[in-house]
C-alpha cells in the first residue's frame, strides 16, 4: 500500500526524534517519497543534514529560508503530500493544531494541508494524560485527524506509562493500514480467518495435536488487513506473532475455536478457515499427570470433535466460505468431497507430503477447487502470494453474487 506514496513527515522537538530517522529509512524502503519538515526544537536533537541524507530530499526548516524547489514552500508541501505524518508529535504541536496556530513552517504547512493527517503523540505520561492534551487530541480527531495511540513503557524521563513513540516498524504498519482502509480493494469487508492447529488435552501435561504452524492462516490475515479488510484472526497455539493490524482471539481446543467462529460468523463477509483442527479429542481428561507404568500400554479413547467447517457451511447465508484440505493421498477426490458435503464456495487443497508445501514451510503448492467444479492449480509460491490469490478468488466469488 505504501509504494509510490508521497509523505510529508513533521518532526518536532522530543527525545524520540531519533526514531523518526529510522522511520524515514523504513518508509523509503517501502517505496515512499519522503520530505521532512523540522521544527527549531527538533534540530536541537538531530541535524537537518541527517534527514536530508536519509530521505534524499532537502529538509524544510524555516519559513524564511530560500528553497530552490518551491516558491511558497508551505503551500507546495501542503499540495504535494498524500499524507502528513507528525512523529514525534509533542503536546505543543498538538495544541497548535487544535487551535489553528501557524507560527512556524510545520504548523503553517499543517494548517494548509489538503491531505489527511496522522499524528503520533510522544511525551511524558503526565503531559499526555493532562486534560488539556486529551481535549486537544479529541478536537483533532473530531476534525478527521488520525491519532496513533502512544506506546506504554519506560520513558526517557524515567517514569513509566503511556507516552512513548511507537517503534518505527509499528508506525510504518499503521500508515500502511491507514491507506489500506482508504484505498484497499477489501475496505469495508469483514473477514474471519482461522489459523494454526488445535490441542486436545490428555492430562495437564500432554495433548493431542498436529504439526500446523499457522503460517498460512497468518499470511491470509495479514494480506487481508493490508488490503483494507476488518480482520478477525482466531488462532490456535502458534509461535507466530499476530499481525498488529488485526483483531486476534487465541484458543486452545476445537470447541473453543468453534465458539469463537460462531459468535463472529453472522457479521462476516468472507470466512477463510485455514486452521488444522484436531478431529478427535480424548473422552476422559485426567486431572493429574498420567504416570508412566513399566510395560503397560496407555489406551486413550477418542471422541469425534464437531466439524467447524461443516457447521459454518450449514449456517451460511451471505458469507463466502473458503476451506482448506491438507491431504496425503487422493487430493482432488477428498477435496471435492469436502466442497460438496460442507457447502463451501471454494477449498484450498494441498499435499502436505510434497516438497515446498505443507506445515512449517514458507511456501505452498495448492489447488483451488470451486463449487462449480472448476479447478485451478498454482505453482510453488510463498504463502503470502498464495494468500493473495485466495483473497482474489474470494472477492471474485463475492462480486459475482451481486
Amino acid at each position: 500500500m505504501l509504494k509510490g506514496k508521497k509523505i510529508v513527515l513533521g518532526v518536532t522537538g522530543g527525545i524520540a526524534v531519533y526514531k523518526a530517522v529510522d522511520l524515514v529509512s523504513r518508509l523509503r524502503k517501502q517505496g515512499c517519497e519522503v520530505r521532512v519538515v523540522m521544527t527549531e526544537h527538533a534540530q536541537q536533537f538531530v541535524t537537518p543534514l541527517t534527514f536530508k541524507e536519509i530521505s534524499g530530499n532537502q529538509v524544510a526548516v524555516s519559513m524564511w529560508t530560500a528553497n530552490q524547489e518551491f516558491n511558497v514552500e508551505h503551500i507546495a508541501l501542503a499540495n504535494w503530500a498524500d499524507v502528513f505524518v507528525v512523529a514525534p508529535a509533542t503536546a505543543n504541536i498538538i495544541a497548535k493544531m487544535a487551535y489553528g496556530l501557524a507560527d512556524d513552517l510545520l504548523s503553517t504547512t499543517l494548517l494548509a494541508a489538503q491531505a489527511p493527517i496522522i499524528v503520533c503523540p510522544a511525551m511524558n505520561t503526565g503531559m499526555f494524560e493532562n486534560p488539556a492534551t486529551q481535549e486537544n487530541i479529541a478536537k483533532l480527531q473530531s476534525r478527521g485527524v488520525t491519532v496513533m495511540p502512544p506506546a506504554v513503557g519506560v520513558l526517557a524521563c524515567g517514569t513509566s506509562g503511556a507516552g512513548r513513540l511507537p517503534e518505527p516498524p509499528q508506525i510504518v504498519e499503521f500508515i500502511s493500514d491507514f491507506f489500506a482502509k482508504r484505498e484497499g480493494d477489501m475496505r469495508g469487508l469483514k473477514v474471519l480467518v482461522t489459523a494454526a492447529g488445535t490441542r486436545e488435552p490428555i492430562d495437564p501435561v500432554r495433548f493431542v495435536g498436529n504439526r500446523s504452524s499457522g503460517k498460512m492462516g497468518y499470511a491470509v490475515a495479514q494480506m487481508a488487513a493490508e488490503r483494507g479488510a476488518d480482520v478477525l484472526l482466531v488462532s490456535g497455539p502458534s509461535a507466530l506473532t499476530p499481525p498488529a493490524n488485526v483483531r486476534t482471539i487465541k484458543v486452545e481446543t476445537t470447541n473453543e475455536m468453534l465458539e469463537a467462529c460462531l459468535a463472529a460468523y453472522p457479521e462476516m463477509d468472507i470466512v477463510i478457515k485455514a486452521a488444522a483442527v484436531a478431529d478427535y479429542r480424548p473422552r476422559d481428561v485426567a486431572d493429574q499427570k498420567i504416570k508412566k507404568k513399566t510395560d503397560d500400554a496407555l489406551t486413550v479413547v477418542m471422541d469425534k470433535n464437531p466439524d467447524i467447517l461443516k457447521t459454518l457451511g450449514a449456517a451460511k447465508t451471505h458469507q463466502v466460505l473458503v476451506g482448506f484440505a491438507a491431504e496425503t493421498q487422493n487430493l482432488i477426490d477428498n477435496a471435492r468431497d469436502k466442497v460438496v458435503k460442507k457447502n463451501l464456495d471454494m477449498i484450498v487443497a494441498n499435499d502436505v507430503t510434497a516438497a515446498g508445501a505443507g506445515f512449517n514451510a514458507d511456501t505452498n503448492i495448492v489447488k483451488f477447487l470451486f463449487a462449480d467444479g472448476a479447478i485451478q492449480s498454482l505453482d510453488c509460491l510463498p504463502k503470502t502470494e498464495v494468500a493473495q490469490r485466495i483473497l482474489n478468488e474470494a472477492l471474485r466469488i463475492k462480486s459475482e453474487r451481486k
